[in-house]
């Protein structure tokens, strides 16, 4: 920082900033963890030399927020992606069940952004449809922070919803799907080559948010993809141009992460394994009738408190997750 050209780039500047912040804050959390330590120990040695069992309860509190420091430090650790630094995409996919997935795809949306809030992240929709009578149809949303997408790629896949549905005259049980997209919100200009050929793009008009510029303006942008199937959407941005440029972005991510999951099945076909859970299939469960439980198919990881997972805690399964990549890894 030092250096007299520092600042030429600006770009390359504030990247070193921001890499500066990152190890300054894991330096700081370290000597917090220590400091928890050296506490938890000197609380021990009293209670046992003044024989003082009214102590137990505060050390208790003390090593359960040691746990929860160097749980944060641990998954970080398993953050080792190419892209996990990067900010996330995700997209939300109401599936069949009309009103019903409508409405757990909202429920899903508000989760993740109590999440992005608890995490001092920032959230920004980038497209969004709302459902016939209420919910959403579909979202795409950006989460910015920190290892936003090694985070959060845990939460790709389809997930599940059992309860008594509040649009069900009869009172009844019922399930819903809702699928999660994730991509990482890569900066750089990756190496994919997109056809003029190979793509449809089509503008319309802006529909939610945005006051009257984005209503009255077909600033909106879609990107169809025939080769692969892929479709993209923006309509945050003022312009077309920009949204033009942002959709372009998320198509060519989702076409490097499309060509390195194929490379992994390559591997694993030689390997002989069969065990890879596929981008479309069930990854979570959440039941809020006749119990309350939700639980990750992948790690295993279930809790009861589903009414704390749906206000945002999904650390639980987010550091399941990371874990069980490791392991499969190893």
């Amino acid at each position: 920082m030092e250096a007299p050209d520092f600042w030429d780039d600006p770009e390359k500047s504030q990247s070193k900033m921001k890499e500066l912040k990152s190890m300054k804050d894991d330096v700081a959390t370290y000597a917090k963890l220590k400091e928890q330590y050296e506490d938890i120990e000197t609380m021990i040695e009293m209670g046992y030399e003044e024989n003082d069992e009214s102590l137990i309860p505060e050390i208790q509190q003390m090593l359960d927020d040691f746990e929860s420091t160097y749980d944060g430090i641990r998954m970080k650790t398993l953050l080792s992606g190419e892209y996990d630094k990067c900010n996330a995409i995700l997209r939300l996919n109401a599936g069949a069940g009309g009103t019903e997935s409508c409405d757990w795809a909202s429920m899903l949306f508000r989760m993740y952004s109590k999440w992005a809030d608890k995490k001092g992240f920032t959230l920004e929709v980038l497209d969004s449809l709302d459902g016939d009578e209420a919910g959403i149809k579909s979202i795409t949303f950006q989460v910015n922070g920190e290892n936003a997408y090694g985070y959060l790629k845990s939460e790709k896949g389809v997930h599940r919803l059992v309860r008594i549905s509040p649009f069900n005259a009869a009172g009844k049980r019922q399930t819903s799907f809702v699928s999660c997209d994730v991509m990482p919100d890569i900066e750089e200009d990756l190496d994919i080559e997109v056809k003029d050929e190979d793509i449809r793009i089509d503008t319309y008009r802006s529909s939610g948010a945005g006051g009257q510029h984005i209503n009255k303006t077909s600033s909106a942008i879609r990107i169809t993809h025939f080769p692969s199937g892929i479709v993209v959407q923006c309509q945050n941005e003022r312009s077309q141009h920009m949204n033009k440029d942002k959709a372009m972005q998320m198509l060519k991510a989702k076409l490097y992460l499309l060509k390195q999951e194929e490379n992994a099945a390559k591997e694993a076909g030689i390997r002989g394994e069969v065990k890879e859970i596929g981008w479309g299939s069930q990854i979570r469960s959440y039941v809020l009738q006749p119990y309350t439980m939700v639980k990750d198919h992948r790690t295993d990881v279930e809790t009861g408190n589903a009414d704390a997972v749906l206000d945002g805690n999904i650390d639980i399964f987010i550091n399941g997750y990371l874990k069980w990549l490791a392991t499969r890894s190893e």
